[in-house]
């Protein structure tokens, strides 16, 4: 059973000599937990998978279920080559995590039908839960989700391609399709800065996502989950516009920023992460800047959203009319040098979708 809620997807912290910070990752996890997740994922995307040696992943892990000591489910990245996943999952187990996030296989390519002996070969080699990472070449459709309602180990999916439509078909037909796991079987947002899609995720099912910006602002995560999970449309479009779109547009101007502005954030934050691992790069300094500068726009918009609540007549709804929620379509434009690459309509769609 995956638990429902916010994750968490911790960094992997680094030494300047590039070895694992077990003392950087046990108050960085700590941190996390602070902030309510579900659950946390380590060793997966966010946490530089596949940089890792097998040594380090299995230290990594062994760290996390230390230090969460049963908080809440900790999960661990397995992915790859057959070979190398299996012997991720069985690490993984033998450390004491909870379950798997079944990452996607690299390079090699293949059928419907050889993604699902993939999945049915890494499960098997433990007795954990698998949450499969619908991403890259793990392109399953409608049919094989079906299938994975058979595979025993196998107890939700993750949807990180974007294609709404096929996961809104996927998700009706898991649930109305009579199997005794049906209504336990997982859905999961996981794609990159997830908040921007989470109302559209929510309209069609899937409640849950995934937050890297729980790793550096996690009251800006936190606060975003909270207004999204109560139907508060002022405060998601608020924080939608002055900081999650213009971070979306900044991190999408390098391949493989997705990791590096969350190493470079949790850096601003205090938390020494070092750096992240090749062929990823370092983020550029004026973008550090930049999303400095985000993270204070952010803040600020959370401090006049709780003054506007605070101002607003008993029974009133927070940021209606002319207070928060009217910023979101038309206030204060993204700090110099971001393009939030979004027009208006989008931004309205987004915005319904909350």
């Amino acid at each position: 059973m995956i638990p429902s809620g916010l994750m968490s997807f911790p960094l992997t912290p680094f030494t300047p000599d590039d070895a694992v910070a077990p003392g950087v990752f046990a108050d960085h996890v700590e941190d996390q937990l602070a902030h309510g997740p579900a659950a946390l994922f380590v060793a997966c995307g966010t946490g530089e998978y596949s940089s890792l040696s097998a040594t380090e992943y299995a230290e990594v892990v062994r760290h996390a279920v230390r230090v969460v000591a049963g908080r809440v489910p900790v999960f661990a990245g397995a992915g790859g080559g057959l070979g190398n996943a299996r012997a991720a999952v069985a690490a993984a187990s033998d450390a004491g995590a909870d379950g798997i996030l079944l990452l996607p296989p690299y390079l090699v390519g293949g059928t419907e039908d050889g993604y699902l002996a993939y999945v049915e070969s890494v499960a098997g080699a433990g007795r954990l839960p698998v949450l499969v990472y619908r991403r890259g070449l793990a392109r399953l459709g409608v049919s094989t989700a079906l299938r994975l309602l058979s595979v025993p180990q196998v107890a939700g999916i993750k949807e990180g391609n974007g294609d709404l439509d096929t996961m809104a078909r996927m998700v009706t037909a898991v649930r109305t399709s009579g199997h005794r796991r049906a209504d336990s079987f997982a859905f999961l947002n996981g794609l990159p800065t997830a908040e921007v899609s989470a109302g559209a995720c929510r309209a069609i099912g899937i409640r849950d996502y995934s937050s890297a910006v729980l790793c550096f602002a996690p009251d800006i995560a936190r606060a975003f989950h909270t207004a999204l999970t109560t139907g508060d449309t002022a405060t998601t479009g608020r924080l939608l516009a002055d900081f999650y779109l213009p971070l979306t547009a900044l991190r999408d101007r390098v391949p493989g920023y997705a990791v590096s502005l969350v190493k470079a954030g949790a850096r601003l934050r205090g938390l020494d992460v070092g750096r992240v691992r090749a062929p990823l790069v370092e983020a550029a300094p004026d973008h550090v800047d930049q999303l400095k500068d985000l993270l204070d726009r952010g803040r600020r918009a959370l401090a006049e959203i709780a003054a506007t609540t605070a101002e607003a007549p008993q029974g009133a709804s927070p940021g209606a009319g002319t207070g928060a929620g009217a910023s979101a379509g038309t206030g204060a434009g993204a700090p110099a040098g971001v393009d939030t690459g979004v027009d208006t309509g989008l931004e309205a769609s987004v915005a319904v979708a909350s």
